[in-house]
């Protein structure tokens, strides 16, 4: 049997500012790594107020006492020289060539390969409200970049950044990473924030978002039970619902993905890598 877990856009229905109250526990910085769909770990002046990539502001953090850009790199970025800007000036950064995988997948529901005018108005409708959120920029309580972990246990069944074929038809590549985990299982929350959007989607089924602040956004898609609600602050380690295979999947797991400065980045360059699953 072909075992894949699919991507999909998780939307949500409305945004409301909201200043988190997350932990202040050290965390470290994110993995460096400069390709397209990665992250750009930029030190910066020590009193940079305001970093931005294009027209997306970008989360700024102190580490070790240095003041740091955390630079989410999107998937479509060319190789070559990109630029931040900050209020101390303009710094320029290289983004080197990464070559993804492709993943073809058979999906016996041909709605969620070719959606029909009404569902493919809806899917519309869910992406540019999921926009809303990804765009967001909301206070912080800390000045550290939050820490993540596993949100369920499970292998990787499908990584970030597949250039994915449904039915052999070529689609957006894999927004964040999918782990195998059975249905039912807990799945918890990768990092304190604030629950910004909850829903049950075309594409995404049951879906969980999450505020970290400064446009720091994570996902859980394809949920069979929802247990948090919009406005509810949480703290890294909590339930957030079931692990299920509602939406586009061919069997039950959990995806998860991050946002940085409106940019999807491979969620595993925000995890420790000696970090335990849980």
């Amino acid at each position: 049997m072909h075992f894949s877990f699919l991507r999909a856009s998780c939307t949500a229905l409305f945004f409301s500012t909201l200043t988190l109250f997350v932990t202040s526990s050290h965390a470290a910085l994110p993995q460096d790594s400069r390709h397209a769909g990665g992250i750009a770990v930029i030190e910066v002046a020590p009193d940079t107020k305001a970093a931005n990539l294009e027209e997306n502001p970008v989360a700024l953090v102190i580490e070790n006492g240095k003041t740091y850009a955390i630079v989410g790199i999107p998937i479509s970025a060319t190789t070559g020289t990109h630029t931040l800007t900050t209020d101390h000036g303009n710094i320029d950064f290289n983004v080197s060539d990464y070559a993804y995988p492709e993943q073809h997948i058979t999906l016996k529901d041909t709605s969620k390969v070719n959606p029909d005018p009404e569902q493919l108005a809806r899917y519309q409708r869910e992406a540019v409200e999921q926009n809303n959120i990804y765009k967001s920029f909301t206070p912080i309580q800390t000045n550290s970049f939050p820490q993540f972990i596993w949100p369920a246990h499970g292998r990787i069944s499908s990584p970030f950044g597949f250039k994915r074929f449904f039915n052999e038809e070529p689609r957006a590549p894999h927004a964040g990473i999918d782990i195998a985990a059975g249905l039912g299982t807990v799945a918890h929350a990768p990092a304190s924030g604030v629950v910004v959007q909850t829903g049950d989607y075309f594409f995404n089924g049951q879906t969980v978002m999450i505020d970290h602040g400064q446009g720091i956004i994570s996902m859980l898609c394809h949920l069979s039970r929802i247990d948090v609600k919009i406005g509810q602050s949480i703290a890294q380690g909590d339930p957030i619902g079931l692990v299920g295979m509602t939406g586009r999947a061919t069997g039950p797991h959990l995806h998860f993905g991050v946002s940085l400065n409106n940019t999807r980045v491979d969620p595993m360059l925000v995890l420790p890598a000696d970090s335990a699953r849980p």
